[in-house]
């Protein structure tokens, strides 16, 4: 009884020990896409301002492929020391679990929710000299034609491939899904016109956008962005109540120490109250939003729960 009360004293020293040096070495950041993505911006900005501002040392490892999902797994199975973290958002910690079959991670239990970042409506895009000008247009032509109009997504399963499947369900139409492995090759395909409209995020599609390349069609959320307000949402396009978004956050292996995660959370967290860090984030369309852990976690619960039936109602599933 007395070792075990020993051995624990000594645990608990040494967690407290760790937290107060913490962090001592470089922390990896895991991007679970590929470079140039919304995702790969939103960690970079987060990467570079912690290292600026907080003088850690914070690396972006990006881990692309399978919608996400390989990247995440690999932050699951890290040590749970706080020197591997991941930016997750809610394609890969919320959809894919109900998509995939065999996922080697469980989002509510293999991870723990550090600090969330920004949220961000999905956008539906096309290239500026494309015959499509507004999604009327697109819904129009896709009725006279089912099955000829293509658009692409950032990967399958993916919140963004989701809002199209959605979109497509309620406005009755056919148009024919084509994944990739990221937002940047997708994004490349639709301005070459190799696909008719691609499925984005903002921060992933809002370079092109600003530079004359890409033409919004409208957004998904119940609200406009106010990145762009000039372009409609879903619902003003005619499809009442349509409301789709995602959100990007910090995650670390479950079993990292709560010290650990309150202190990378309150570090983010006063990145997110900075005019330049939340001006960056609308400059790529997203709304940066400071949460708890606590916070953060009841938000995963509840989305996870959420979109079990939305994935069901869409009937995709990923082999």
């Amino acid at each position: 009884m007395i070792r075990k009360m020993l051995a624990l004293a000594a645990l608990a020293f040494t967690v407290a020990a760790q937290a107060q040096t913490y962090p001592s070495k470089p922390i990896r950041l895991i991007v679970p896409f590929p470079p140039g993505g919304g995702t790969d911006i939103l960690s970079r900005l987060v990467a570079n301002k912690l290292t600026e501002v907080s003088k850690w040392t914070v690396i972006p490892d990006n881990r692309g492929g399978a919608g996400g999902t390989i990247g995440i797994a690999e932050a699951a199975k890290a040590a749970p020391t706080g020197y591997d973290m991941v930016m997750g958002q809610k394609d890969n910690m919320v959809v894919a679990p109900w998509l995939y079959k065999n996922l080697s991670y469980d989002p509510t239990r293999s991870l723990v929710a550090v600090a969330h970042v920004a949220y961000t409506p999905v956008i539906i895009v096309t290239a500026a000299d494309s015959r499509f000008k507004t999604l009327a247009d697109v819904v129009n032509a896709a009725r006279a034609a089912p099955d000829t109009i293509t658009y692409g997504s950032p990967g399958n399963g993916t919140t963004i491939h989701l809002a199209g499947e959605i979109f497509k369900n309620t406005a009755g139409i056919r148009i024919r899904h084509v994944p990739y492995k990221g937002s940047n090759p997708a994004m490349m395909d639709v301005l070459a016109g190799n696909v008719d409209l691609m499925v984005s995020s903002v921060p992933s599609a809002m370079g092109q956008i600003k530079a004359g390349k890409l033409r919004p069609l409208a957004v998904t959320s119940a609200r406009r962005s106010t990145a762009l307000p000039d372009v409609p949402t879903v619902a003003e396009s005619g499809f009442k109540d349509f409301d789709v978004s995602t959100w990007y956050g910090l995650f670390m292996p479950a079993g990292t120490p709560r010290e650990i995660v309150n202190t990378m959370n309150a570090e983010v967290n006063r990145l997110l109250a900075m005019p330049e860090v939340q001006s960056a984030i609308h400059g790529q369309g997203a709304e940066p939003q400071a949460m708890t852990p606590e916070q953060f976690s009841q938000l995963l619960g509840n989305d996870y729960q959420k979109w079990r039936s939305i994935v069901q109602e869409s009937g995709a599933t990923i082999e």
